[in-house]
């Protein structure tokens, strides 16, 4: 007995409202591009500078504990993470700890950096600090403009490929997909003000390429049946075709979501922000793929004559039957 999300032969009217989505889309990337605009992100380490000061200690690292003797030196943000290595001694125990820049300082004072390095040997007073290093407002400029590089080059390569892969309409409505993802994305750390840094990064990189998985999946069956029913509207053929691949893209989505939930809750503070932005790139992803991908492409409409006929189009995940 298969397990379905979806009973078969779904046949949701996904487009009947197709214009209030995109609407509602649209909102929502305007409150959320304002949102960047007038708060702005709560930048981490990363993009605002800073010291990471490494410890070495015979001790078992506790994140815990070493944020529990920083918290009354009002140092502001700071990160800590234990360090793995498969060269270090049985008893060798490495963090790294991170502060942010203080404010009209490139790197925190020495005085500051005898007081934390104090805190932390209460917890160990062997405690050594093999290296303390600072990273500049410049620096952390460059890091932002080359993530900023990194993101938009890859919504380029996949528009690239889809506009080869398909037509330059199944392309357009790609792209504006992820976009829609990557502003609301954006805009959810802009409002709540979530610690952004290269984590958050990586996640909307993650996040473009699931959603666009998700969304050429759908396109490769949209592109199968516009062959096979000729005679039907484009609208009639975009709702078979996510009918038809909705069972899959739940059953993608759900498992996604449960193993990040869990890691949601027992992964703790260091990964948290990481994965609440890929939890949030899951379920934007799904929606986008449904709503704004394919609601675009209804808008643009798409040409039905092609001169050569693909037997390849649409097969390739027509044999799964989740």
């Amino acid at each position: 007995m298969r397990l379905r999300l979806v009973r078969e032969n779904t046949s949701i009217d996904f487009f009947s409202k197709a214009r209030i989505w995109l609407g509602i889309s649209m909102v929502a990337m305007v409150i959320a591009f304002a949102s960047f605009l007038i708060q702005g992100l709560n930048y981490g380490i990363d993009f605002q500078g800073g010291t990471s000061i490494r410890t070495d200690s015979s001790v078992p690292v506790d994140v815990a504990e070493y944020r529990t003797v920083l918290e009354g030196l009002n140092l502001g943000d700071v990160s800590i993470a234990e360090v793995d290595d498969p060269l270090f001694d049985e008893d060798q125990h490495v963090a790294l700890v991170r502060v942010q820049a203080q404010e009209g300082d490139e790197r925190i004072a020495t005085q500051t950096i005898e007081a934390i390095q104090s805190a932390l040997q209460t917890i160990d007073p062997d405690m050594t600090f093999p290296s303390v290093e600072s990273v500049g407002p410049k620096v952390s400029g460059e890091l932002i403009q080359t993530a900023i590089i990194a993101v938009a080059l890859a919504v380029v390569a996949i528009l690239l490929y889809i506009w080869l892969r398909f037509e330059w309409q199944f392309a357009v409505g790609a792209v504006l997909a992820l976009s829609h993802d990557v502003i609301l994305t954006i805009g959810i750390f802009s409002e709540l003000q979530i610690k952004f840094d290269l984590a958050i990064i990586a996640a909307l990189l993650t996040i473009v390429g699931y959603s666009i998985n998700d969304t050429v999946i759908v396109f490769d069956r949209v592109r199968e049946n516009l062959r096979k029913y000729k005679k039907k509207d484009l609208k009639e053929v975009l709702n078979i075709s996510i009918n038809e691949t909705l069972s899959r893209t739940l059953m993608t989505s759900v498992t996604t979501m449960l193993a990040l939930l869990a890691l949601f809750i027992l992964g703790g503070d260091v990964i948290r922000g990481f994965v609440f932005a890929m939890m949030w790139g899951v379920l934007i992803g799904t929606y986008s793929s449904i709503f704004v991908a394919s609601a675009i492409l209804l808008v643009l409409g798409v040409k039905r004559d092609w001169s050569k006929k693909d037997p390849s189009a649409g097969t390739k995940y027509g044999h799964i039957d989740t």
